[in-house]
């Protein structure tokens, strides 16, 4: 069974391809569809063991990066992409950047976590624990609040909470805790913008400096007031800096300095 990816914008447009963060499917980039679609080919799949791909896996961010190679050399308009991702998604872009750099034209990268979490298969009976409470409804909606997600996504988050297995939460989460900088950054020559959110955690701030001194020439940038999930909070300005970026355009002004 293939992921699933849901395609938008005319076909003989640049293709940007747009990666999600983890434990949500394609539908979190819906700010950015609705943006991006009059002009550019866009192409949002739902990462295995997530989404509408959920039967797909087991989810490991190698296995993921491949498939998004894949993807691009099928379906991206002259067999090369734009790629933007944000958190599980922006940690695959960051493994793309060494394995299928070729296939890459710009890349955008907010709130990767390269430092990782030692010892996180710890978790793994934290995660057996919460499963029963995965899909209360007022803890859900809870999440949605401090992560900037909008009500009007509560269906697909319900739907996701109640479909995601035990194998699943933990393959993720583990893949994504345990994610180092992988070895041969120094030789990216993909041009990289790198943002993180003035309000996300410490560690995930301080792995944007990480990649900003492994990735030669990527430029950097915060996003004020900004939290994990911008793209929904600030859904003009990011879908702005994404475009000022892969057009080769002036960044927004509201973007702060490293």
């Amino acid at each position: 069974m293939a992921l699933y990816v849901r395609e938008v914008g005319p076909t003989d447009a640049a293709t940007i391809l747009l990666i999600p963060g983890g434990g949500t499917g394609g539908w979190f980039w819906e700010p950015q569809a609705e943006r991006l679609s009059g002009a550019y080919h866009v192409l949002i799949p739902d990462l295995p063991e997530q989404g509408q791909s959920i039967e797909e896996g087991p989810f490991t961010i190698s296995d993921a990066a491949d498939r998004m190679a894949g993807l691009i050399r099928d379906r991206a308009h002259g067999g090369r992409a734009h790629v933007a991702g944000l958190s599980l998604g922006a940690q695959v872009i960051v493994q793309m950047l060494v394995t299928c750099p070729d296939l890459i034209i710009r890349a955008l990268i907010s709130g990767a976590n390269v430092r990782g979490l030692p010892g996180a298969w710890l978790l793994k009976p934290y995660f057996r624990l919460m499963m029963p409470f995965r899909a209360v409804p007022l803890l859900l909606r809870l999440s949605m609040k401090s992560g900037g997600i909008p009500d009007r996504y509560y269906p697909h988050v319900l739907r996701e909470a109640r479909e995601m297995t035990l194998d699943a939460l933990t393959h993720i989460t583990l893949e994504s805790l345990n994610f180092r900088l992988p070895d041969g950054l120094e030789h990216t020559r993909v041009p990289v913008l790198i943002l993180v959110g003035q309000r996300e955690p410490g560690a995930i701030r301080a792995s944007q400096k990480d990649l900003c001194a492994a990735i030669p020439g990527a430029e950097c940038r915060v996003v004020p007031r900004g939290i994990h999930a911008w793209n929904m909070q600030f859904p003009d300005l990011f879908t702005e800096t994404l475009r000022a970026w892969i057009e080769n355009r002036p960044l927004p002004a509201e973007l702060l300095p490293l």
